[in-house]
């Protein structure tokens, strides 16, 4: 098993990832140089998308992909919610693929949605230096190289559901009929 990786300050060549998600990748690049201490807003769906999930949701998602699958791509926390950065695309796949398990039915009622941003959506991505204060934006992974590995729909979906059954215990059965007879047939004769 192993643990989201302890990364939590962009290094310069994740900066320069994050900028060139931007329409001017200079001027955000020289924002950050004057005020690395300044959160940015930037537009999802060319070079990312997002994934956010509630906060307790988003980091069982988190310790999913890391504990028992391939890791993830840069995330962070605002506002209360985990930002799952993911592969362009994801935004538009990853509602139908929720939808095909029943992500949000009476059966999962106990499952947040997701919200997923991608073309013509943008997402304030914290600072490059952040402080550890509660509530605060940060890094949970920040971005460390100029081509980070981003988790697809698919990879985010299978994190969603293996969170989903830490959380909740998921049937594909519907509710036993309170006023039938149940036999217990585990002990023959």
């Amino acid at each position: 098993m192993s643990s989201a990786p302890n990364v939590t300050r962009a290094t310069p060549d994740g900066v320069t990832w994050l900028a060139s998600a931007g329409t001017y990748p200079r001027s955000t690049l020289a924002l950050w140089e004057e005020r690395p201490d300044a959160p940015v807003i930037l537009p999802c769906g060319t070079v990312f998308d997002v994934v956010s999930a509630p906060a307790i949701f988003g980091r069982r998602m988190l310790d999913r992909l890391w504990d028992e699958g391939p890791g993830s791509g840069p995330v962070a926390v605002f506002r209360g919610r985990v930002l799952l950065f993911t592969a362009p695309g994801t935004a538009q796949r990853l509602p139908s693929l929720l939808s095909w398990e029943e992500w949000g039915s009476h059966r999962t009622d106990a499952v947040p949605p997701l919200l997923c941003h991608g073309p013509g959506d943008a997402v304030t991505v914290p600072a490059l230096t952040s402080d550890d204060t509660p509530g605060s934006s940060r890094w949970l992974v920040a971005p460390d190289t100029r081509h980070p590995w981003l988790p697809g729909p698919e990879v985010v979906l299978w994190a969603a559901v293996r969170a989903a059954r830490t959380a909740v215990r998921i049937s594909i059965f519907p509710p036993a009929d309170q006023d039938a007879k149940v036999y217990d047939v585990s002990r023959r004769r």
